[in-house]
């Protein structure tokens, strides 16, 4: 490929609207063009780059046993009715209805589709197991699509769906899904964890995300670096702090604390550390009617440690052993609850003496803590020396609610806990029979009588993932792909190449020659000044460039660079292209 029969189109400056590296970058390199919010055109570099992601992915899953097809980006809504997530789906859902006023969405997902395809096509435990696998457009309505192509309303993702005859031939396909998923991004050259994850509105019971290591990165990953544990904070298990409740000490005690409405206020007056505090949060659930209309609320107290924080996912899994919890959706409690509950505004809150019953939930730390601060459900005061059993019956339930932090116990017992941030590029489900059943998607089993499909489901975000590459490699020159990815491996870049006769033949002599290797080589034939050429390709993030000038060659040399080298190193020509499928791990 020559430059002048390609398309580049670089930019000295970032649009105003790019706020993150990725999307400045994209932008400017010449990989993506904005066309409206949360849409961009790929443009031919950017192209490039998607389609060796695919190849790659391509090639795993092919290998691992799926089988490709392609589903439509439009669906019909009754598709999405059987399964309740027309409704349910939200705002994030474009739906539409067409000339025949029939309704139908653009699909974020298509757990339906695949499954309706399933129940036709499948009807025999012989044809089991199957995954399914496209690489399709996808499209969500985000209510603030930004950061370029991390956040866009339209995106490329890989889909694959599993169909399994029971749950252990699933599990055996969930974890051959999941070694495909580390081969992939092994191949893609990027630093990535697979961590356990919350199984969100996609439902299911087993959950893996990959994510790109990236300190720009919207999710923090937990692991600990002496074992193999490692998990989203949504999902990471927070234990004990204190491995048993210590006896009391000291005598409850009212203080005052005008105006100390926050733990470590309180804290600070009092001359204790936070740790010592604990904080209350309110939880409200509501039950409806047919309409809609909430007919009951029910207010939950959780109390955490003074220094932690709430986890909203798991508060949302907690269950009483009478079945009752927050399943069902919850919401933070509104002042007037609050108050009626309580006796008094937020800020002041504590389980001691409550005006009404409400049920406690306590974190496993602050179940076993002694002598505690907390709100003495009077405005302006707090409680001291407070202690389980004795000023306060035993919490309703004891349970893992918080986030961890740094340096807590690993769940394993094999070490502390680190923390870092993540890009989510791919995601691994196992879905049970929530999409068969509710289709009625079944197959007849060896016994003859019909079953229902156990399910898994497989995300990669082939888009995000030029984004994700980007957050994690660049420098302030611009994009340092990695070799696998890059739109080109090698560009070769001559210095008066419509003006010397000599620099012209060496560059095409090279550029022919690594054609001829299968090499992916660009010449950059558009007669630029060296800075601006050089600048370019920084930019853009070719791994390897090779320079031919005037100057060089008559001593028989020419310049190599990598993208992440210091310097340039001089080459004899006659060894150029050996020195360059050395770097590529090429035979020559």
């Amino acid at each position: 490929m020559k430059a002048s029969q390609f398309f580049i189109s670089t930019l000295k400056e970032a649009p105003a609207d790019a706020e993150i590296v990725s999307h400045k970058l994209m932008t400017r390199a010449g990989f993506i063009k904005k066309l409206g919010a949360g849409l961009y055109n790929y443009m031919p570099m950017g192209l490039r780059t998607i389609r060796k992601v695919e190849n790659i992915v391509r090639d795993e899953l092919n290998k691992a046993g799926c089988v490709e097809l392609v589903m439509p980006v439009v669906q019909p809504a009754e598709l999405w009715q059987e399964t309740g997530r027309f409704e349910k789906m939200g705002d994030e859902l474009l739906r539409f209805k067409d000339r025949h006023d029939r309704d139908f969405v653009i699909q974020p997902t298509a757990e339906e589709v695949v499954t309706d395809i399933a129940r036709q096509e499948l009807r025999s435990y012989r044809q089991l197991p199957k995954n399914f696998y496209q690489i399709q457009t996808k499209f969500r309505d985000e209510r603030r699509p930004r950061f370029g192509i991390m956040r866009g309303r339209e995106f490329t993702m890989k889909d694959a769906y599993s169909f399994d005859r029971d749950v252990e031939s699933a599990g055996k396909t969930y974890d051959g899904m999941f070694a495909a998923y580390s081969r992939i991004f092994q191949r893609l050259g990027l630093q990535f964890r697979a961590v356990a994850a919350d199984t969100g509105a996609i439902g299911g019971d087993r959950s893996h995300e990959f994510q790109v290591i990236a300190d720009t990165g919207e999710d923090a990953i937990v692991y600990c670096p002496t074992s193999d544990y490692a998990a989203n904070i949504e999902l990471a298990e927070a234990v004990s702090l204190i491995a048993q409740r210590g006896a009391a000490s000291q005598a409850m005690e009212k203080v005052t604390t005008p105006g100390k409405s926050t733990c470590g206020d309180v804290a600070e007056l009092l001359g204790l550390p936070l740790s010592q505090t604990v904080k209350s949060l309110v939880l409200a659930t509501d039950e409806t009617n047919d309409k809609g209309e909430i007919v009951e609320s029910t207010v939950w107290l959780f109390l955490v440690r003074g220094d932690h924080e709430l986890n909203e996912v798991k508060a949302g899994k907690v269950q009483l052993p009478d079945g009752t919890g927050l399943k069902a959706g919850f919401r933070f409690a509104t002042e007037k609850e609050i108050v009626a509950h309580f006796g008094t505004q937020p800020g002041y809150l504590g389980p001691v003496k409550l005006a009404q019953p409400v049920k406690v939930i306590a974190d496993r730390t602050v179940a076993n803590m002694a002598d505690f601060v907390c709100g003495a459900n009077d405005a302006g005061f707090h409680l001291r020396g407070v202690n389980w059993g004795r000023d306060l019956p035993e919490p309703d339930l004891i349970a893992d609610i918080r986030n961890v932090v740094e340096g807590d116990p690993s769940p394993d017992g094999q070490g502390v806990l680190a923390i870092q941030r993540g890009i989510e590029v791919g995601h691994v489900f196992y879905l049970g029979t929530k999409y068969s059943k509710a289709m009625n998607a079944t197959f007849l089993d060896v016994d003859g009588k019909p079953k229902h499909f156990e399910m898994g489901c497989y995300g990669i975000g082939i888009t995000r993932i030029l984004g994700a590459a980007i957050e994690q490699r660049h420098d302030e020159r611009g994009i340092v792909w990695p070799e696998a990815i890059a739109p080109f491996t090698v560009v070769i870049c001559p210095v008066g190449y419509d003006r010397s006769e000599a620099v012209k033949a060496a560059a095409d002599e090279l550029h022919a020659q690594l054609l001829a290797k299968g090499v992916d080589v660009i010449l950059d034939d558009r007669g630029e000044r060296p800075g601006a050429m050089f600048a370019d390709w920084e930019l853009i993030g070719v791994p390897h460039r090779v320079v031919f000038g005037d100057k060089g060659l008559k001593e028989g040399l020419a310049e190599y660079q990598g993208r992440q080298d210091a310097e340039a190193a001089k080459v004899p020509v006659t060894e150029v292209l050996n020195h360059l499928l050395s770097r590529l791990q090429i035979a020559g």
